[in-house]
Protein backbone atom coordinates (compact mmCIF):
# COMPACT_ATOMS: atom_id res chain seq x y z
CA UNK A 1 0.00 0.00 0.00
CA UNK A 2 1.40 3.78 -1.22
CA UNK A 3 0.59 5.94 1.67
CA UNK A 4 0.78 9.82 1.85
CA UNK A 5 0.37 11.46 4.72
CA UNK A 6 -0.49 15.33 4.89
CA UNK A 7 -0.25 15.64 8.91
CA UNK A 8 2.49 15.25 11.24
CA UNK A 9 0.05 13.11 13.42
CA UNK A 10 -1.11 11.21 11.28
CA UNK A 11 3.02 10.15 10.17
CA UNK A 12 3.15 9.50 13.55
CA UNK A 13 0.21 6.95 13.49
CA UNK A 14 1.47 5.26 10.84
CA UNK A 15 4.92 5.02 12.60
CA UNK A 16 3.10 3.38 15.67
CA UNK A 17 1.37 0.81 13.22
CA UNK A 18 4.70 0.08 12.10
CA UNK A 19 3.89 0.72 7.73
CA UNK A 20 6.51 3.82 7.96
CA UNK A 21 8.19 1.79 5.02
CA UNK A 22 4.54 2.43 3.21
CA UNK A 23 4.90 6.52 3.49
CA UNK A 24 5.66 7.58 -0.01
CA UNK A 25 5.29 11.43 0.78
CA UNK A 26 4.59 13.56 3.61
CA UNK A 27 4.05 17.03 4.52
CA UNK A 28 6.81 19.56 5.31
CA UNK A 29 5.72 19.56 8.84
CA UNK A 30 6.75 16.02 9.34
CA UNK A 31 9.92 15.62 11.00
CA UNK A 32 9.12 12.28 13.49
CA UNK A 33 10.17 9.46 13.42
CA UNK A 34 13.98 9.95 11.61
CA UNK A 35 13.27 6.91 9.35
CA UNK A 36 10.40 9.85 7.07
CA UNK A 37 14.02 11.81 6.45
CA UNK A 38 14.17 12.27 2.54
CA UNK A 39 10.34 11.46 1.58
CA UNK A 40 8.67 13.70 -0.40
CA UNK A 41 7.80 16.73 0.81
CA UNK A 42 4.10 17.95 -1.00
CA UNK A 43 3.37 21.15 1.46
CA UNK A 44 4.28 24.59 2.05
CA UNK A 45 3.28 27.04 4.07
CA UNK A 46 3.13 30.84 3.14
CA UNK A 47 4.07 31.96 6.62
CA UNK A 48 7.93 33.06 6.97
CA UNK A 49 9.76 29.85 9.10
CA UNK A 50 11.79 32.92 10.84
CA UNK A 51 9.08 35.11 11.42
CA UNK A 52 7.66 35.92 15.28
CA UNK A 53 4.55 35.07 16.99
CA UNK A 54 3.09 38.27 16.56
CA UNK A 55 4.02 38.12 12.89
CA UNK A 56 2.77 34.72 11.98
CA UNK A 57 -0.78 35.63 14.03
CA UNK A 58 -0.70 38.83 11.72
CA UNK A 59 -0.29 36.34 8.51
CA UNK A 60 -2.93 33.81 9.81
CA UNK A 61 -5.37 36.20 10.34
CA UNK A 62 -5.41 38.01 7.24
CA UNK A 63 -5.57 34.58 5.34
CA UNK A 64 -8.25 33.78 7.06
CA UNK A 65 -10.25 37.07 6.52
CA UNK A 66 -9.54 36.97 2.78
CA UNK A 67 -10.46 32.90 2.53
CA UNK A 68 -6.83 32.79 0.81
CA UNK A 69 -5.10 29.42 1.76
CA UNK A 70 -1.95 28.91 4.53
CA UNK A 71 -0.75 25.63 2.87
CA UNK A 72 -0.39 24.88 -0.82
CA UNK A 73 -0.01 21.29 -2.53
CA UNK A 74 1.86 19.93 -5.07
CA UNK A 75 -0.19 18.10 -6.93
CA UNK A 76 1.90 17.01 -9.18
CA UNK A 77 4.51 15.30 -7.39
CA UNK A 78 0.99 14.10 -5.32
CA UNK A 79 -0.44 12.39 -9.15
CA UNK A 80 3.35 11.10 -9.68
CA UNK A 81 3.17 9.62 -5.94
CA UNK A 82 0.13 7.72 -7.07
CA UNK A 83 -1.25 7.10 -3.37
CA UNK A 84 -3.67 5.05 -2.42
CA UNK A 85 -4.19 6.03 0.92
CA UNK A 86 -4.00 9.71 1.54
CA UNK A 87 -3.97 10.94 5.37
CA UNK A 88 -5.55 14.49 6.51
CA UNK A 89 -7.55 16.14 8.60
CA UNK A 90 -10.91 18.94 8.48
CA UNK A 91 -9.99 19.90 12.61
CA UNK A 92 -7.76 22.99 11.87
CA UNK A 93 -7.22 25.21 8.63
CA UNK A 94 -4.48 26.86 10.52
CA UNK A 95 -2.40 23.73 11.43
CA UNK A 96 -2.57 22.01 8.17
CA UNK A 97 -3.50 22.10 5.08
CA UNK A 98 -7.24 22.07 4.58
CA UNK A 99 -9.85 19.21 4.03
CA UNK A 100 -11.02 21.16 1.35
CA UNK A 101 -7.84 21.58 -0.31
CA UNK A 102 -6.99 18.01 0.01
CA UNK A 103 -10.13 17.23 -1.88
CA UNK A 104 -9.79 19.38 -4.93
CA UNK A 105 -5.99 17.96 -5.51
CA UNK A 106 -7.14 14.37 -5.26
CA UNK A 107 -9.98 15.18 -7.43
CA UNK A 108 -7.38 15.87 -10.55
CA UNK A 109 -5.89 12.91 -9.79
CA UNK A 110 -6.12 9.84 -12.22
CA UNK A 111 -6.98 7.20 -9.85
CA UNK A 112 -8.68 8.19 -6.07
CA UNK A 113 -6.87 7.47 -3.26
CA UNK A 114 -8.82 6.66 -0.09
CA UNK A 115 -8.60 9.97 2.48
CA UNK A 116 -8.76 9.27 5.56
CA UNK A 117 -10.08 11.93 7.73
CA UNK A 118 -8.44 12.79 11.10
CA UNK A 119 -10.55 14.95 13.34
CA UNK A 120 -9.79 14.16 17.07
CA UNK A 121 -11.16 16.75 19.49
CA UNK A 122 -10.87 14.70 22.47
CA UNK A 123 -8.60 12.31 23.67
CA UNK A 124 -10.91 9.56 23.34
CA UNK A 125 -10.89 10.76 20.01
CA UNK A 126 -7.22 10.40 19.12
CA UNK A 127 -7.98 6.59 20.45
CA UNK A 128 -10.22 5.93 17.99
CA UNK A 129 -8.50 8.01 14.99
CA UNK A 130 -5.12 5.61 15.30
CA UNK A 131 -7.93 2.38 14.99
CA UNK A 132 -9.56 4.35 12.15
CA UNK A 133 -6.14 4.99 10.39
CA UNK A 134 -5.26 1.04 11.48
CA UNK A 135 -8.55 0.04 9.45
CA UNK A 136 -7.91 2.21 6.49
CA UNK A 137 -4.70 0.24 6.03
CA UNK A 138 -5.52 -2.95 7.10
CA UNK A 139 -3.89 -3.23 10.12
CA UNK A 140 -6.04 -3.47 12.92
CA UNK A 141 -4.59 -5.73 15.12
CA UNK A 142 -1.70 -3.18 15.29
CA UNK A 143 -3.74 -0.94 16.03
CA UNK A 144 -5.37 -2.80 18.74
CA UNK A 145 -2.02 -3.11 20.07
CA UNK A 146 -0.89 0.52 19.97
CA UNK A 147 -4.52 1.67 21.38
CA UNK A 148 -4.38 -0.64 24.05
CA UNK A 149 -0.57 0.40 25.27
CA UNK A 150 -2.24 3.69 25.00
CA UNK A 151 -5.18 3.46 26.76
CA UNK A 152 -3.35 1.57 29.54
CA UNK A 153 -1.10 4.69 30.51
CA UNK A 154 -3.71 6.67 30.11
CA UNK A 155 -5.90 4.71 32.85
CA UNK A 156 -2.06 4.41 34.76
CA UNK A 157 -2.56 8.18 35.47
CA UNK A 158 -6.14 8.68 36.21
CA UNK A 159 -5.64 6.25 38.70
CA UNK A 160 -2.99 7.54 40.49
CA UNK A 161 -4.93 11.25 40.19
CA UNK A 162 -7.93 9.62 41.92
CA UNK A 163 -6.31 8.29 44.33
CA UNK A 164 -3.85 10.67 45.33
CA UNK A 165 -4.54 14.23 44.26
CA UNK A 166 -6.08 15.98 47.08
CA UNK A 167 -6.17 19.50 45.15
CA UNK A 168 -5.94 20.43 42.04
CA UNK A 169 -4.50 23.14 40.95
CA UNK A 170 -6.13 25.68 39.02
CA UNK A 171 -4.35 25.91 35.46
CA UNK A 172 -4.12 27.46 32.11
CA UNK A 173 -2.32 25.93 29.11
CA UNK A 174 -2.08 28.38 26.49
CA UNK A 175 -0.59 27.10 22.75
CA UNK A 176 0.22 30.73 21.04
CA UNK A 177 1.33 33.54 23.42
CA UNK A 178 1.60 36.20 21.15
CA UNK A 179 -1.25 37.45 21.34
CA UNK A 180 -2.15 34.59 24.11
CA UNK A 181 -4.12 31.58 22.69
CA UNK A 182 -5.94 29.24 25.30
CA UNK A 183 -6.05 25.15 24.18
CA UNK A 184 -8.74 23.95 23.34
CA UNK A 185 -9.73 20.72 22.05
CA UNK A 186 -8.03 17.52 23.80
CA UNK A 187 -6.17 19.92 26.92
CA UNK A 188 -9.64 19.61 28.73
CA UNK A 189 -8.83 15.85 29.55
CA UNK A 190 -5.08 16.53 29.73
CA UNK A 191 -5.74 18.61 32.15
CA UNK A 192 -8.44 16.53 34.52
CA UNK A 193 -6.38 13.78 33.95
CA UNK A 194 -3.38 14.91 35.33
CA UNK A 195 -4.94 15.90 38.22
CA UNK A 196 -5.44 19.79 37.81
CA UNK A 197 -8.50 22.14 37.19
CA UNK A 198 -9.32 23.71 33.93
CA UNK A 199 -10.29 27.00 35.36
CA UNK A 200 -10.72 28.25 31.39
CA UNK A 201 -13.02 25.58 30.66
CA UNK A 202 -11.78 24.33 27.59
CA UNK A 203 -14.40 21.23 27.39
CA UNK A 204 -15.50 20.80 23.69
CA UNK A 205 -14.16 23.96 22.77
CA UNK A 206 -11.32 24.73 19.96
CA UNK A 207 -8.96 26.90 21.05
CA UNK A 208 -9.12 30.74 21.31
CA UNK A 209 -7.47 33.91 21.59
CA UNK A 210 -7.68 35.67 25.49
CA UNK A 211 -5.71 38.88 26.54
CA UNK A 212 -2.91 38.73 29.77
CA UNK A 213 -5.33 40.77 32.07
CA UNK A 214 -8.05 38.52 31.74
CA UNK A 215 -5.73 35.34 32.57
CA UNK A 216 -4.64 36.93 35.12
CA UNK A 217 -7.47 38.19 36.86
CA UNK A 218 -8.51 33.64 36.52
CA UNK A 219 -5.40 33.68 39.35
CA UNK A 220 -4.24 29.95 38.37
CA UNK A 221 -1.84 27.92 40.52
CA UNK A 222 0.06 26.65 37.37
CA UNK A 223 0.37 27.85 33.47
CA UNK A 224 1.89 25.78 30.75
CA UNK A 225 3.65 27.63 27.86
CA UNK A 226 3.54 24.66 24.89
CA UNK A 227 3.20 26.70 21.97
CA UNK A 228 1.63 25.62 18.76
CA UNK A 229 4.44 24.43 15.67
CA UNK A 230 7.68 25.71 18.47
CA UNK A 231 10.02 23.54 20.40
CA UNK A 232 10.68 24.87 23.59
CA UNK A 233 14.08 26.52 22.69
CA UNK A 234 11.94 28.54 20.17
CA UNK A 235 9.28 29.18 22.95
CA UNK A 236 11.57 30.98 25.01
CA UNK A 237 13.31 32.89 22.34
CA UNK A 238 9.90 34.09 21.48
CA UNK A 239 8.72 35.04 25.32
CA UNK A 240 12.03 36.75 25.64
CA UNK A 241 11.73 38.61 22.26
CA UNK A 242 7.78 39.34 22.64
CA UNK A 243 8.80 40.88 26.04
CA UNK A 244 6.40 38.05 26.93
CA UNK A 245 8.89 37.02 29.66
CA UNK A 246 8.51 39.99 32.25
CA UNK A 247 4.63 39.43 31.98
CA UNK A 248 4.74 35.68 33.28
CA UNK A 249 7.57 37.09 35.92
CA UNK A 250 4.81 39.23 37.42
CA UNK A 251 2.21 35.58 37.28
CA UNK A 252 5.39 33.85 39.46
CA UNK A 253 5.46 36.74 41.57
CA UNK A 254 1.51 36.31 42.55
CA UNK A 255 2.56 32.76 42.97
CA UNK A 256 1.77 31.25 39.19
CA UNK A 257 4.29 28.21 38.58
CA UNK A 258 4.60 28.44 34.87
CA UNK A 259 6.34 25.77 32.83
CA UNK A 260 7.95 25.87 29.06
CA UNK A 261 6.80 22.94 26.74
CA UNK A 262 7.10 21.67 23.99
CA UNK A 263 4.31 22.12 21.97
CA UNK A 264 5.70 20.98 18.60
CA UNK A 265 6.15 17.14 19.56
CA UNK A 266 3.82 17.20 22.16
CA UNK A 267 0.70 18.89 22.73
CA UNK A 268 -0.20 19.88 19.91
CA UNK A 269 0.03 16.48 17.85
CA UNK A 270 -3.07 14.23 18.26
CA UNK A 271 -1.24 11.11 17.89
CA UNK A 272 0.85 8.60 20.34
CA UNK A 273 2.78 11.50 21.70
CA UNK A 274 0.22 12.89 23.04
CA UNK A 275 -0.15 10.74 25.92
CA UNK A 276 3.56 11.46 26.30
CA UNK A 277 2.53 14.73 26.94
CA UNK A 278 -0.30 13.88 29.48
CA UNK A 279 2.42 11.78 31.52
CA UNK A 280 4.55 15.03 31.44
CA UNK A 281 1.83 17.80 32.36
CA UNK A 282 0.95 15.19 35.25
CA UNK A 283 4.61 15.40 36.71
CA UNK A 284 4.87 19.10 36.24
CA UNK A 285 1.12 19.61 37.98
CA UNK A 286 1.91 16.40 40.98
CA UNK A 287 5.56 15.71 40.54
CA UNK A 288 5.13 13.51 44.20
CA UNK A 289 2.31 11.61 42.59
CA UNK A 290 3.39 11.47 38.95
CA UNK A 291 6.87 10.16 37.71
CA UNK A 292 8.64 12.13 35.69
CA UNK A 293 8.16 10.54 31.94
CA UNK A 294 10.88 9.12 29.17
CA UNK A 295 10.04 11.53 26.06
CA UNK A 296 11.78 10.71 22.60
CA UNK A 297 11.40 14.30 20.98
Amino acid sequence: MRIVSLLPSATEIIAALGATDQLVGVSHGCDYPAEIAGLPVLTSCVVPKEASSLEIDTVVRSQLEESAALYAIDTDLLASLSPDVLATQALCDVCAVSGADVEAAVAELPGRPAIVNMEPFSLDDVVETIRNLGRALALEEKAEVVTSGLQNRIDAVAARTAAQVVRRPKTIVLDWIDPPFVSGHWMHDLIALAGGEDIMGTADTPSYSSDWDSLKAMRPDVMVIACCGFSVERTQQELRQSGVSRILQSFEAAGTRVFVLDGNALFSRPGPRLVDSLELLAHHLHPQIHPSPSIVL
